[in-house]
């Protein structure tokens, strides 16, 4: 039952949630409601945008939807307002929206740099001023581990991350964490902390494209020394945890959510 565990830490805010039509987006949707926060579910796929909304008010939380396609700077901005009009607050932002280096099933070099770097920036850029407005709140970036060291893939998944989305997804990913750096310098003084979390391989939709065949399933699994891939609600819990009180003297970080890889 949403509410019935750690209530207490965002309990009256209101967090708008991009790319949050599956995977750690749906997943986030519904850990931030059980957490106490209202939702705005944001994703380009408006129809699972208002699924995932429905998951959450059928599970006793509040939630609303919209359509948004965060390579579009008016529309994100807008988006902001539409949540304030429609929840009556905007507390905090995930960031999390992005694709995994193609864009409507093509390897895509400028299409990735636009979700991924374009996408977050709009966010970070009107979200984080107006939260500053506002008296403070919390963004929350999805980087990745492709954000902090190279990646490595079982074959033959290895060639595949030199094509041009591969390389896109990584520099996206860096740049992402370069962003959470500097928006968190740059408004820490405002009351508005910004961090991001760095998951590993995660079972969603997302890497199910590239985890065709037992032999790969298994390839991408032993990269991890936890010996398994990440779950969305373990990603959700970590963005939860960012963006609560609990999380007061937390900003400018980067959380891996990786099972250990990059550890090693």
């Amino acid at each position: 039952m949403v509410g019935s565990q750690g209530s207490q830490d965002l309990s009256g805010r209101v967090a708008l949630i991009t790319g949050a039509a599956s995977g750690i987006g749906r997943a986030a949707a519904l850990r931030f409601a059980e957490a106490g926060a209202a939702v705005m579910c944001a994703d380009i796929d408006a129809d699972g945008a208002a699924l995932s909304a429905e998951q959450v008010t059928a599970a006793g939380g509040r939630a609303a939807s919209l359509a948004l396609d965060v390579t579009d700077e008016i529309a994100v901005e807008k988006s902001l307002q539409q949540t304030i009009d429609t929840l009556g607050g905007f507390d905090v932002l995930f960031n999390n929206a992005g694709v995994g280096g193609t864009v409507r099933g093509v390897s895509d070099f400028a299409g990735t740099l636009d979700v991924n770097l374009n996408g977050v920036y709009y966010g970070l850029r009107y979200g984080a001023e107006l939260l500053a407005t506002r008296g403070g709140g919390a963004v929350v970036n999805t980087a990745s581990i492709a954000g902090l060291v190279g990646l490595v893939a079982p074959l033959p998944m290895e060639q595949r991350m030199q094509e041009g989305g591969g390389i896109a997804y990584m520099a996206s990913k860096h740049a992402v964490v370069g962003l959470t750096r500097q928006f968190a310098v740059s408004y820490a003084k405002h009351g508005v902390r910004v961090n991001a979390v760095a998951p590993g391989y995660i079972d969603t939709p997302m890497t199910h494209m590239i985890r065709d065949g037992a032999v790969v399933q298994e390839g991408f699994e032993a990269l991890h020394p936890m010996g398994r891939l990440g779950r969305a609600e373990e990603v959700a819990d970590a963005a939860v945890y960012l963006s609560s009180d609990r999380a007061s003297f937390v900003t400018g970080v980067v959380l891996p959510v990786d099972g250990g890889y990059t550890a090693r």
